[in-house]
C-alpha cells in the first residue's frame, strides 16, 4: 500500500514536471493553478478573485470575494475548507450554483484517459491542489 502510494505520488509529480518543462521550453511559464482558475472560476469570481465576474449578475447570490479568505479566517488561509468547497463533497460547498468540481474533474479524466490506466483520485487532487495554491497566492496582504 505504501509502495503504491509513493509510486502514484511520484508519477503525478513527474507528470507535472514534464508539463512544466515542456511549457518552459516555449518561454511561457506554466501556472496550473491560474489556468484552473481562469478556466473554471473567473467567470463568476472575476479575473482578480473579488467576486465581480461577468456571470455574477446571473447568480441568485453574488460570488464570494476569494481574496479575503485568509482575512476572514483570522489571517490563516483555510486550506482544508477551500479544498472541500472546490471538491464538493463537504457540507461547506456553498450554494448549489457553484459547480462540484471534483465530479467534473473525474468526468474529464475519464474522457481524456479513456483506455489508459490512471488514478482518478490523483488526477482530481492535483487539479484542486493547484487551484488552492493559486487562491492562497491571491490573498490580500
Amino acid at each position: 500500500m505504501l509502495r503504491s502510494t509513493i509510486l502514484k505520488g511520484t508519477l503525478v509529480a513527474a507528470g507535472i514536471a514534464f508539463c512544466s518543462a515542456s511549457f518552459a521550453q516555449k518561454g511561457a511559464p506554466m501556472d496550473l493553478g491560474k489556468r484552473e482558475y481562469d478556466s473554471n472560476c473567473a467567470s463568476c469570481h472575476g479575473a482578480d478573485g473579488k467576486g465581480n465576474g461577468p456571470a455574477n449578475e446571473f447568480l441568485k447570490r453574488s460570488a464570494s470575494d476569494l481574496t479575503t479568505l485568509a482575512k476572514r479566517n483570522g489571517g490563516v488561509f483555510p486550506v482544508a475548507r477551500v479544498y472541500q468547497t472546490i471538491e464538493g463533497a463537504g457540507a461547506a460547498h456553498g450554494s448549489r450554483e457553484m459547480p462540484i468540481w471534483g465530479r467534473d474533474y473525474q468526468v474529464k479524466a475519464a474522457e481524456y484517459y479513456m483506455d489508459v490506466p490512471y488514478d482518478a483520485e490523483a488526477y482530481v487532487r492535483t487539479r484542486i491542489l493547484a487551484l488552492v495554491d493559486y487562491l492562497n497566492r491571491l490573498q490580500a496582504k
